[in-house]
């Protein structure tokens, strides 16, 4: 077994093997499995090499093997891909139903762009009388010219969607 950082899945893995696949070797009297500062895990260090790098043998330790969790992507590779389809009729009506709902989102954004620039007034909105301060009546006739430019691109957008559900 190589030396590895156990806090890697992947070298997780190894270190459970080699666990598992040590507990007989050491009973046949193969080399022992070390613990290395680091949480490094290896048993292809001789003793001496082992007591240098300040290791310590794992015999009589009691080990847990906490088993990895599994992954989402490995059951839904076991799926068949007919799993996935969805019946035609079914999805003619999905198509049909996010048509009708951009079509009423297009002409109630259409409508309230309407009177937008109705009260816009073409960038001369009419004064109204809590407006005495005259910034008031800019800061409101400029609010009025981004939320018309925010609806003519809700508007755009809702139009590109209508584009890509079939009719």
């Amino acid at each position: 077994m190589k030396t590895c950082n156990v806090a890697r899945i992947g070298c997780w893995l190894g270190a459970i093997s080699a666990l598992l696949s040590a507990v007989p070797a050491r009973a046949e009297g193969d080399s022992p499995l070390y613990r290395c500062p680091g949480d490094l895990y290896t048993n292809s260090l001789s003793a001496k090499e082992a007591q240098d790098k300040g290791c310590r043998t794992l015999e009589g330790s009691p080990i847990t093997i906490i088993a990895p969790p599994k992954r989402a992507q490995a059951a839904a590779s076991k799926q068949s891909p007919s799993d996935n389809r969805i019946d035609p009729a079914v999805q003619k009506a999905r198509d049909s139903d996010a048509r009708r709902i951009l079509e009423g989102e297009l002409r109630r954004d259409e409508e309230r762009l309407a009177e937008l620039r109705k009260e816009y007034n073409a960038g001369e909105p009419e004064r109204r009388g809590d407006e005495r301060n005259y910034q008031k009546y800019l800061d409101r006739t400029a609010e009025l010219k981004a939320s018309i430019a925010r609806k003519e691109g809700d508007i755009a957008a809702i139009k590109r969607e209508l584009v890509k559900v079939a009719p």
